[in-house]
C-alpha cells in the first residue's frame, strides 16, 4: 500500500501546479472582494448561488486540462478544429472582456498596496505600478518562485480565515440579526449575477488552464497521465470554492446587520476587509493579513497578466501561419499592449472601484454560456477520442449547467428592461 501510495505521488507531482495556479487565480476578486460583499449585504441568503455557480461550472472549466492532456494542444487549437464559429466567439468575448477584466484585478490589488504601504498615490498610479512589477517578473521568469510563495501564503490566508470564522461565531451567537434584503429586485439580481460571473472564476479559465497545462509539460519534461492531472484540478477547484464560502461567512458575522456597508471607493473598502479580521483576531492580526490580500490578489494580477498575452498569442498563432504559439516577442508585445489598455480603461472609470468588479464580472457571466457550450461540444466532437470524453454523469451535469447559466443570463436582461 505503501509502495502504491509513493508511485501515485511520484507520478501526481508533475501534473500538480496548473489548479493550484487555477486556485490562486480565482482566491481574488471573486472571494476577497465578491463573496465578502454578499455575507455583508445579504448575509447566508447568497450561499445557494455560490454553491451552484461552483457545481454548474464545473464541467466547463474541468474540459481544459481534460482535452490539453489528451489532445496535447490548447483548446484555443480546439476551437479552429470545431469550427471558426466557435474560434471567432472566443475571440471576439476574450477582446470583449479581457481588459475590463485585466483592469479589475489590478485595481483591487492597487487598493491592498496602498493599504499595506501606506504610500498616498492615486489608483491609476499604483495599477501602473503594480503592472509594471508583473511585466518585470514574467519577462525575467521568475514566476515560478513567486508561485511557490504564494502557496504559502494562501495556507496562511485560509487559516486566519477559519480562526477568523470560529472567533466571529462566538462572538455573534444569540445576537439577532434582520432578516435578509430582497434580492430579486433589478440591483440585487445584478448583484448576483456579479458574484457568479467569478464564482470561482470566469470560463475563460479553461483556456488558460490548458496552455499552463502544456506548459507544465514542457518545464517537467514529463506527460501526466489524465487521471493526475483531473487530481490536481480537483484540489485547485474544491479548494476555491470552499474559500469562498468562507469569506462569505465572515461578511455574513461581522458586518451583516452592522449597519456598515462597504465602500465604493478602492482605499475605503480595503480597510474595511482588513477590519473585518482585526475586529475578531485583534490588531496584532493587521500586518499578517494585509500581506496575505495584498499577495493573494497580487498572484491573481500576476496569473491574470500572463494568461491574456498567452490567449491573444495563441489566437494570433491560428489566424496567422507566420506567427509561432511560442514566440516569445509576440508574448513581450502582448503583455504590455494589454496592460496599457487596461490602465486606460482605469483612468476612465475613475475611482469606481465596485462599479469595475461589478462590470467586469458581469460581462464574464453573460458570455458564460456560450463558452460552456463551445466547452462541451469540443470534448465531444470527433476530433477528442471517445474513451477520454466526459462520462455520462458530467455530460448530464453540463447540460444542467448550460440550462442554469442561460436562465440566468436570459433572467438579467429581463430585470434590466422590466424590473
Amino acid at each position: 500500500m505503501a509502495t502504491e501510495s509513493s508511485s501515485r505521488f511520484s507520478t501526481l507531482k508533475y501534473a500538480l501546479g496548473p489548479g493550484l495556479i487555477m486556485a490562486a487565480a480565482a482566491v481574488g476578486v471573486s472571494h476577497l472582494v465578491q463573496s465578502t460583499r454578499a455575507g455583508a449585504e445579504y448575509g447566508f441568503a447568497l450561499v445557494w448561488a455560490v454553491i451552484l455557480a461552483n457545481i454548474f461550472k464545473y464541467p466547463f472549466l474541468e474540459y481544459g486540462p481534460r482535452y490539453a492532456i489528451v489532445a496535447k494542444e490548447s483548446m484555443i487549437e480546439g476551437y479552429k478544429k470545431l469550427g471558426s464559429w466557435a474560434f471567432w466567439i472566443f475571440v471576439i468575448f476574450t477582446i470583449g472582456t479581457m481588459f475590463t477584466v485585466q483592469a479589475a484585478v489590478t485595481i483591487v490589488t492597487a487598493s491592498l498596496a496602498a493599504e499595506l504601504t501606506g504610500i498616498v498615490l492615486s489608483p491609476i498610479i499604483w495599477s501602473a505600478i503594480i503592472l509594471g512589477i508583473c511585466i518585470l517578473i514574467l519577462g525575467a521568469g521568475q514566476y515560478s518562485a513567486l508561485d511557490g510563495a504564494i502557496k504559502l501564503i494562501m495556507v496562511v490566508l485560509t487559516v486566519s480565515t477559519i480562526i477568523a470564522i470560529v472567533v466571529a461565531f462566538f462572538n455573534t451567537v444569540g445576537t439577532p440579526k434582520p432578516s435578509a434584503p430582497n434580492v430579486w429586485t433589478g440591483s440585487g439580481i445584478a448583484f448576483l449575477i456579479a458574484l457568479m460571473g467569478w464564482m470561482p472564476i470566469p470560463i475563460d479559465g479553461a483556456a488558460w488552464h490548458s496552455i499552463w497545462s502544456l506548459e507544465r509539460i514542457k518545464q517537467t519534461g514529463k506527460q501526466p497521465s489524465l487521471k493526475d492531472s483531473l487530481t490536481d484540478f480537483n484540489i485547485g477547484y474544491i479548494g476555491a470554492g470552499f474559500l469562498a464560502l468562507c469569506f462569505l461567512t465572515l461578511g455574513a458575522l461581522i458586518m451583516f446587520g452592522s449597519g456598515e456597508v462597504f465602500a465604493e471607493n478602492g482605499g475605503a473598502f480595503s480597510k474595511q476587509l482588513v477590519n473585518i479580521y482585526t475586529s475578531t483576531l485583534g490588531d496584532w492580526a493587521y500586518i499578517i493579513i494585509i500581506i496575505c490580500a495584498f499577495t493573494t490578489m497580487f498572484s491573481t494580477t500576476l496569473t491574470v497578466t500572463d494568461a491574456y498575452p498567452r490567449v491573444s498569442r495563441q489566437i494570433l498563432s491560428n489566424i496567422s501561419s507566420g506567427f509561432k504559439a511560442d514566440s516569445k516577442k509576440g508574448y513581450r508585445y502582448f503583455i504590455i499592449s494589454i496592460s496599457a489598455i487596461s490602465l486606460i480603461v482605469l483612468y476612465f472609470a475613475g475611482n469606481r472601484f465596485t462599479f469595475m468588479v461589478d462590470l467586469a464580472t458581469t460581462l464574464s457571466f453573460l458570455t458564460a454560456p456560450v463558452l460552456a457550450f463551445i466547452n462541451y461540444r469540443l470534448v465531444m466532437s470527433k476530433h477528442f477520442p471517445d474513451e477520454h470524453r466526459p462520462p455520462k454523469w458530467l455530460q448530464i451535469l453540463s447540460w444542467s449547467g448550460i440550462i442554469f447559466l442561460s436562465g440566468f443570463a436570459l433572467f438579467y436582461a429581463y430585470s434590466k428592461f422590466f424590473l
